[in-house]
């Protein structure tokens, strides 16, 4: 069985975390790689992947060998762990998983393990093999109790936005999910919080800083100064000195802020410079955040699929000059649809509901009401969904054409869409 089957054999959450004794006890089997590793540590409900890019550019411009941790990917399994923005190969994947495998056999909770948790030990293992300077490592779901937390105090812990979502495991209110994320504050290294936390939210993380003895930075919004925000990314100042980004819409700025004090945090161990930080912070990009995927025709790819998500998204629309928009949307069944369609509904002219690209996402026909149920116009067409994109670009080439809800969306049209031509 090759690296991918081995890991998919595992179940996709794995037996219920009450604890973190069974990755403790796998790690401390592989020699506990992570001890021999530093960590830039990120949980957060939305923005957290935008952050960690941005950090993880800037460390590598300033010549540390950065690894990159990230779920779920985007194309394909290995752009979830990356080095210098390299994902790693099939082949030092398949070396560094038959390694772990003796110690996840012989492992006396074997068959409690998820694929998110053999995944993460195959890539401490790669990394400390690699030799690299510091990780940028994205928890996977909450913080508390989440498998990457095994790690010891990192440089920095970063928190971005709090929202409702994975509520069912997290917690339903602000509060309890704020607690989740709290639980990556450590002892020993400060915790850079992401400007706009609800008043409920932030007071649970100052508690927790002030219990773990941990200083807490918010940005000073104050020192920010926006020159510009448009579908070509934007320009601002902050404390003085200037920086632009790639990445498009108003909530990448403030997820930019967030990565800049948490570069400064990590100079204290790992000098960044400000060259280095201004060039990671352009040189920043994720496949599906409100990216330009083709400008004639005007198409846009979004894989948030989340209310706060699709707030943001609502932002970045703004920025489309009052242009038609229309949106090819397929959502899965655990996320709140309504409420995320609800967002965009005012902007959007017509939505065109699919399925198929993922074996949990939500039925085109049943998406199509939910999507009434918001106030939006639902145009269900049965049709192919690379058919239908290029169908509505190909009638539409003067307006915008949305596609969105769901990162394994990204995914399916950013492996089967060819370049518009």
């Amino acid at each position: 069985m090759d690296a991918l089957g081995y890991i998919g054999s595992f179940s996709r959450g794995g037996a219920p975390v009450r604890d973190l004794g069974r990755i403790r006890s796998l790690l401390a089997a592989l020699g506990d790689p992570q001890e021999q590793l530093r960590f830039v540590h990120i949980a957060g409900t939305n923005g957290k992947g935008s952050i960690a890019e941005m950090l993880a550019c800037s460390l590598t411009r300033a010549g540390y060998r950065t690894g990159l941790f990230t779920s779920p990917y985007i194309i394909n399994f290995y752009d979830r762990i990356r080095l210098d923005g390299r994902c790693i190969a099939p082949g030092e994947l398949e070396t560094v998983t038959e390694a772990l495998r003796p110690a996840v056999e012989a492992h006396p909770l074997r068959e409690q393990f998820s694929q998110f948790e053999i995944t993460q030990a195959a890539a401490f293992l790669w990394y400390r093999q690699q030799g690299c300077d510091v990780v940028v490592l994205e928890a996977g779901l909450g913080g508390l109790l989440d498998s990457t937390n095994v790690i010891s105090a990192p440089l920095v812990s970063v928190i971005g936005s709090i929202g409702l979502d994975h509520t069912a495991i997290l917690g339903n209110t602000i509060e309890k999910i704020a607690a989740q994320k709290a639980g990556i504050i450590k002892p020993g290294a400060p915790c850079v919080l992401s400007v706009g936390a609800a008043p409920e939210a932030e007071a649970v993380f100052r508690e927790a800083a002030a219990r773990a003895g941990s200083e807490l930075i918010i940005p000073d919004t104050a020192a920010l100064t926006v020159r510009s925000c448009g579908l070509e990314g934007s320009s601002f100042s902050y404390k003085g000195r200037s920086y632009a980004l790639s990445m498009i819409g108003e909530h990448q700025i403030r997820n930019a802020l967030t990565a800049i004090e948490a570069a400064e945090v990590i100079s204290r161990s790992l000098p960044v410079s400000y060259e280095a930080l201004r060039e990671g912070l352009f040189e920043a990009r994720i496949f599906g955040r409100v990216e330009l995927l083709s400008r004639e025709p005007l198409v846009i790819l979004d894989g948030g699929h989340n209310p706060d998500a699709f707030k943001a998204l609502s932002q970045a629309l703004e920025l489309a000059e009052g242009r038609t928009i229309r949106a090819v949307i397929g959502m899965h069944t655990d996320k709140d649809a309504a409420s995320s369609i609800g967002m965009i509904a005012p902007q959007v002219s017509e939505f065109y509901p699919v399925s198929g690209f993922s074996d949990r996402d939500i039925p085109a026909e049943r998406l199509a009401e939910i999507i009434a149920s918001a106030g939006g116009r639902a145009l269900p067409s049965g049709e192919d969904i690379i058919a239908l994109i290029r169908r509505l670009a190909a009638e539409h080439p003067n307006d915008v054409l949305l596609i969105s809800g769901s990162l394994y969306l990204v995914a399916f049209v950013k492996q089967h869409l060819t370049f518009f031509g």
